[in-house]
């Protein structure tokens, strides 16, 4: 498949990838999106807050999704979290999901993860998020994972720091 027709076609499916004109050059902007777990919301806005502060927004095209722009309800079981994230192209952010059970994070990556998952970041520590040593250090893990995201894929859960 020709590889412009072939990003045509991702372009409508996706808003991952934004194409646009200047002049007569195309370029293309990856958008990394990272889904952002219900019970972390708030520290959420903290992390986004670091990562303008620390200018890695200029640079590095990122946004936080929440789980209603995805359909995902806040009980939605881990299973089906992680299948929406795999679906969309997205990276859960996670404070720590259920590590026991038939649909819990944990099984789940067992039974599903491949090669071409993406990862879930856990952090480890979000009551530290309000220590801005351990949240810039959460940051700049997270901004690694981003950059270098095909060597993250298939790794199933990276704890951060």
């Amino acid at each position: 498949m020709d590889i412009l027709v072939f990003l045509q076609k991702y372009i409508i499916f996706s808003d991952r990838l934004h194409l646009n004109k200047l002049s007569s050059k195309i370029f293309f902007i990856w958008v990394m999106i990272f889904l952002i777990d219900h019970n972390i919301r708030g520290q959420a806005v903290i992390l986004l807050g670091t990562l303008a502060a620390e200018g890695w927004l200029d640079i590095l095209p990122v946004r936080f999704a929440n789980f209603e722009e995805f359909g995902l309800s806040s009980d939605s079981d881990d299973r089906t979290v992680w299948r929406c994230a795999q679906i969309n192209q997205l990276i859960l952010i996670t404070a720590n999901r259920s590590m026991k059970g038939k649909n819990s994070l944990e099984q789940t990556l067992r039974e599903e993860n491949t090669p071409r998952s993406f990862p879930v970041i856990t952090i480890g520590s979000v009551d530290r998020l309000d220590e801005a040593k351990y949240r810039e250090r959460c940051v700049t893990r997270i901004v690694e994972v981003a950059l270098d995201i095909d060597n993250y894929m298939g790794t199933g859960r990276i704890f951060v720091p």
